[in-house]
C-alpha cells in the first residue's frame, strides 16, 4: 500500500461527515461576508476534527484558518462557502421550484468546496500524525469569492506568508487539473454628484448626475472597440437619482467590473476607464470620485504542482458514478439547452458525446478553451504561494454556471461521490510533497521563474476595508 493509498482510506473514513456538513452549508445559503452559520459549522467541524483553530482570519468575522501538525513546511488547502443571491430551489428536482422567492442559492457550488477541501486536510493531518512527519496543514475558510475578494484581503494581511504551498479545487461538469488562467479584475464604484434642479423651468441652473453616469457608459462602451481581446467591462447602475422625471439628477452612481488578462493589465485599463469617467464628468459639470470596492489577480500557473496533482488523478480515476447518478443527472441534462451541452464539452476541446451526462474521464493539464474565463481571488494567492488546483466533476454534463440547475444538483449522491473524490486528489497531492519536500522545492523554483521578478501588486489597495455588511450599511 503506497501513500495515497494510505490517506485514501483516511478520506473515505471521514466522508460522510463531510457529506452533512456541505449538505448544512447548502441549507443555509449565505452570501458574501454574511456567511456566520457556514463559518460556525467549519469552524465546529475543525474543532471536532482537533485542529488548532483561528477565527476571525485577516479580521474577517467569517473567515476561520485550522492549523496541525509541527515544523516542517506548511501546506494550505483553500475553501469556500459563500452562495448567490436569487438562485433559491429545492433540491434534487429537476424544474425550477425555489424554496424561498428571491432567496439565496449554492450556484456555484462552494457548499462542496470548502466541505471537500476540509476533509483533505483531516486527512492529511492524520496521515502526518499516524506517520510521524513534520509538517503543518491548513484549511482555510475563504469567505465572500462571489465578487467579495476576500482572499486578496487575507493576502494583504499577510496569512499566506509563511504558506509554502496552496491547493485547491473547484466543482465542476468535469475532472482534471484546473487550467490555470483567469482574469484579473477590479469592482470599482463611479459615483456622480451635480446640482439639482426643475427639469422644466430652470434646467439650465442643474447639472445631471444621471447624465453622467449615462456618458460614462456610453464612453465605455466605445472603449471596448480598443480594449485587449481577452479584456472585459461589465456594469450596473446602482442609483439612477432618483423617480422624478422632472428633477435633475444631482446624484447616481455606477459600479463596474473591469478584468483584463494580466495585473499589468489590468492596471492600465482601470486607469482608462477612470479617464472615461473624468471625462463624463467634465461634460456634465459634475464632480467624480472612485471606491475599489475589491479586486483579483489573475492566475500564476505552477508545472510541477499540475503535473504531480495529474498524477494523483491518473491513479486515482475518475469518480465512480452510478447508473442511478447517471439517469438523474440526464433527467437535468433534459432542462438544458443543445448549446450548454456543447459548449460545456468545447470548453475542454473535447467532440460531444451525445448520452453522457457526467464525467468519466480525466482531462489533462491545460486542457480547455483559455479564452472562455472568469476571475477568482484564488489568483491573488497563487501570486505570493505556489499554488494547483483542480476541477472535480459534481455535476450534470452541461449544467450553466450559476444557475437554479447547479443548486438542485448540490446535495446529490454524484455530488457527495465528486467532493470525496477531490478531496482524495488533494490530499494525496499534499501527502507527495510532505513525503518529498522536493517536491515543494521544484514547485517554488517554477513560481518564481514565472514571476521573473515582477513585483505583486494587490488590486485592493491598501486603503481600501472588506466591504463587510456593517461597513456597507453604515
Amino acid at each position: 500500500m503506497n501513500n495515497s493509498d494510505l490517506v485514501w482510506a483516511l478520506v473515505d473514513d471521514k466522508a460522510p461527515a463531510f457529506a452533512e456538513l456541505s449538505d448544512r452549508i447548502w441549507d443555509t445559503p449565505e452570501t458574501n461576508y454574511l456567511e456566520y452559520a457556514a463559518a460556525a459549522e467549519h469552524a465546529d467541524m475543525l474543532r471536532r476534527e482537533g485542529f488548532r483553530l483561528t477565527e476571525g482570519v485577516a479580521d474577517l468575522p467569517t473567515a476561520v484558518m485550522g492549523e496541525a501538525g509541527e515544523g516542517g513546511p506548511v501546506i494550505a488547502i483553500l475553501g469556500e462557502y459563500d452562495a448567490l443571491p436569487g438562485l433559491s430551489q429545492a433540491a434534487g428536482v429537476a424544474e425550477q421550484q425555489p424554496l424561498v422567492e428571491g432567496g439565496n442559492g449554492h450556484g456555484c457550488g462552494h457548499n462542496l468546496l470548502g466541505s471537500a477541501s476540509m476533509l483533505a486536510a483531516a486527512a492529511v493531518k492524520d496521515y502526518l500524525a499516524q506517520n510521524n512527519l513534520p509538517g503543518r496543514v491548513r484549511y482555510y475558510g475563504c469567505p465572500a469569492e462571489e465578487g467579495g475578494s476576500s482572499k486578496g484581503f487575507m493576502v494583504r494581511a499577510g496569512v499566506f506568508d509563511d504558506v509554502d504551498i496552496a491547493i485547491c479545487w473547484h466543482p465542476a461538469a468535469f475532472t482534471g487539473v484546473n487550467n490555470p488562467v483567469s482574469l484579473a479584475c477590479n469592482e470599482i464604484l463611479f459615483s456622480f454628484t451635480g446640482r439639482a434642479a426643475h427639469a422644466a423651468s430652470s434646467p439650465h441652473l442643474g447639472r445631471s448626475a444621471l447624465d453622467a453616469v449615462e456618458l460614462m457608459n456610453v464612453g465605455a462602451n466605445y472603449l471596448r472597440e480598443h480594449m485587449p481581446i481577452s479584456a472585459r467591462l461589465h456594469y450596473a447602475i446602482i442609483d439612477a437619482g432618483g423617480q422624478a422625471p422632472n428633477v435633475v439628477q444631482a446624484q447616481a452612481s455606477v459600479r463596474y467590473l473591469i478584468r483584463s488578462r494580466s495585473l499589468p493589465e489590468l492596471l492600465e485599463l482601470v486607469e482608462r476607464v477612470k479617464d472615461v469617467a473624468r471625462g463624463a464628468a467634465l461634460m456634465t459639470g459634475t464632480t467624480m470620485r472612485h471606491e475599489v470596492i475589491s479586486g483579483d489577480a489573475d492566475l500564476v500557473g505552477n508545472t510541477p504542482l499540475e503535473q504531480l496533482m495529474h498524477r494523483n488523478l491518473e491513479r486515482l480515476g475518475p469518480a465512480q458514478f452510478d447508473d442511478s447518478d447517471r439517469k438523474t443527472a440526464a433527467e437535468f441534462q433534459k432542462t438544458f439547452t443543445d448549446a450548454d451541452i456543447r459548449a460545456s464539452f468545447e470548453r475542454f476541446g473535447v467532440k460531444p458525446r451525445k448520452g453522457l451526462a457526467l464525467c468519466d474521464l480525466i482531462f489533462p493539464p491545460e486542457s480547455g478553451d483559455r479564452n472562455s474565463v472568469g476571475s477568482t481571488d484564488v489568483g491573488t494567492v497563487s501570486w505570493v504561494v505556489p499554488t494547483v488546483q483542480m476541477r472535480g466533476a459534481t455535476y450534470a454534463i452541461g449544467t450553466p454556471g450559476h444557475s437554479w440547475q447547479l443548486v438542485a444538483q448540490g446535495k446529490l449522491p454524484a455530488a457527495h461521490k465528486g467532493m470525496t473524490h477531490a478531496a482524495k486528489v488533494m490530499a494525496a497531492t499534499a501527502v507527495d510533497m510532505f513525503n518529498n519536500p522536493q517536491e515543494i522545492e521544484a514547485a517554488k523554483a517554477d513560481h518564481a521563474e514565472r514571476l521573473d521578478g515582477r513585483p505583486f501588486v494587490n488590486p485592493i489597495p491598501d486603503d481600501v476595508e472588506p466591504p463587510l455588511p456593517e461597513k456597507r450599511h453604515a
